[in-house]
């Protein structure tokens, strides 16, 4: 869904083989469909009544929390309660498909979770692609929260590459992108992966959440002038694809080692992508371990960025190569007490061990026929582990399985982290079993039914990713021309060390 993440979602915490289970479990919580709507040719103009929105949104948020183990994970219910009503309040009048997503999007980010999303059918996206309605331009976003432009694809060529937006179609940009990041998926209160996708995908993203309109008129300050420009929409062809951003396409590991150091890219942890592209990752690491060693390389440098996660045996078996000892990877797995009593009972009993309840949580014990929840128990040190010094290297698109990774070598002090904040949780996040449901044929929800607890400070960056060591600020300049800095910061500090 195009407007949910940039990258594949293959936070794939449990396998497809129980995914049916998984929607069995999910239904069992979401007992009728919340609204419906024919799945027929995509009409923008069919209306909502504003009794029915706020009776279908308040429904949908209560029956979402008996399943999601972390909706007040961030967001504590009282406060949320205030939001809800302050955002329904805001409905006055009957609402088209559009316009009521716009209004439930921001409460399910509100959540707090990556793996929560909420998104249009497949058809109206598709039917939204095919409008000239995405704004010609694309944009950075810096460290002041300004933004700059950065490619024009419009017929008007006057357009300053580099000039500053100030206001689209009447509005301010500052008040824009903050309703785009109020509407963006994020683990906790995290920012950096919000800016990250404006800066990927800013098109799609007004489109979607501000308006659907084929003429813009834009203020744009270049060389201490305010000018105005008069621009018409477009089909989105000309942005960088899906495919190109993901590397889909690519290798998905490499590892060379440069001046004496090791230089490990991982862009991914998903078991599916790295045999789509003819790789193993299990071998490949254990290949790149026996190098360092054989050449007593001292220093290493991985290179996350842009890894959304995966395969979590994958993420937990690359962090046992920089452990001597027994080590935690995960503290624990926690399901809701409602989870918990459909895994007690029926079907479920085949696949999934019975939940442990202690205190006033449900822990989850995982899968009977599989390993892939296994990594809340001790964790044994790999062969050949590194004993080197460790860079990481991080952005705003660092999520789950490669967050977790990350802030277990952390806080472990096993690495030094060079970059952005990581966009995954410190202290854990919400996702493995993830079902997807269509609530009568408007939005799909995804509802995750784990909430992972890393084995970490308790204490520290709560409600953040892992903060870096050395953070490494990325300038307009920077991003046109596509100079990596970050990895240069590294080499520099490994030079300084």
């Amino acid at each position: 869904m195009y407007d949910y993440l940039l990258f594949p979602t293959e936070f794939n915490r449990g396998s497809v083989m129980y995914m049916k289970l998984c929607f069995l479990l999910l239904c069992s919580v979401f007992i009728t469909p919340v609204f419906s709507q024919e799945n027929k040719a995509v009409d923008f103009d069919k209306k909502f009544h504003q009794d029915s929105v706020k009776l279908w949104t308040r429904n949908l948020l209560d029956v979402m929390q008996t399943g999601h183990p972390g909706f007040y994970w961030y967001t504590p219910k009282e406060r949320f309660d205030v939001i809800i009503d302050s955002t329904l309040q805001t409905v006055t009048d009957s609402l088209n498909t559009l316009d009521f997503y716009r209004k439930v999007k921001p409460l399910i980010a509100q959540i707090g979770c990556l793996h929560t999303g909420i998104v249009l059918p497949e058809a109206y996206e598709k039917a939204m692609e095919e409008t000239k309605t995405f704004i010609p331009l694309e944009i950075f976003i810096d460290e002041n929260r300004k933004v700059f432009i950065t490619k024009n694809h419009s017929e008007n060529e006057s357009i300053p590459i580099k000039g500053e937006l100030l206001f689209i179609n009447g509005k301010p940009i500052a008040s824009i992108i903050n309703t785009l990041v109020k509407a963006i998926p994020s683990d906790g209160y995290n920012v950096t992966e919000k800016i990250l996708a404006l800066n990927l995908r800013f098109p799609f993203w007004y489109q979607s959440m501000i308006e659907m309109t084929d003429t813009f008129t834009v203020k744009i300050a270049s060389e201490n002038t305010v000018q105005e420009y008069k621009i018409k929409g477009i089909t989105p062809e000309v942005f960088p694809s899906y495919e190109k951003f993901a590397s889909i396409h690519k290798e998905q590991l490499s590892f060379e080692i440069k001046d004496d150091v090791g230089v490990l890219k991982i862009q991914t942890f998903a078991k599916s992508l790295i045999k789509k592209n003819g790789q193993n990752f299990k071998g490949f690491i254990k290949d790149v371990f026996k190098t360092l060693e054989e050449r007593e390389t001292e220093n290493l440098i991985i290179d996350l960025r842009y890894n959304t996660g995966g395969t979590d045996s994958n993420a937990a078996l690359l962090a046992s190569y920089f452990f001597e000892e027994e080590f935690r990877y995960w503290d624990r797995i926690e399901v809701t007490e409602s989870i918990a009593n459909q895994v007690s009972k029926g079907s479920a009993k085949i696949f999934y061990s019975k939940p442990e309840k202690k205190d006033s949580t449900y822990l989850w014990k995982g899968a009977l026929l599989t390993k892939e929840f296994k990594y809340y128990k001790p964790q044994k040190p790999a062969k050949h582990n590194f004993k080197g010094n460790t860079y990481l290297l991080t952005n705003g698109f660092c999520m789950s399985s490669a967050a977790d990774f990350i802030a277990i070598l952390s806080d472990n002090e096993k690495a030094k982290v060079i970059g952005e904040e990581s966009a995954g949780g410190y202290q854990g996040n919400t996702s493995g079993l993830m079902p997807e449901v269509t609530m009568g044929g408007v939005f799909v929800i995804t509802v995750p039914l784990n909430k992972y607890i890393n084995a970490v400070d308790p204490t520290k960056n709560i409600g953040r990713g892992t903060i870096p060591d050395y953070p490494v600020t990325i300038s307009l300049e920077d991003w046109m021309s596509k100079k990596d800095v970050v990895k240069a910061a590294a080499f520099d500090i490994i030079k300084l060390n």
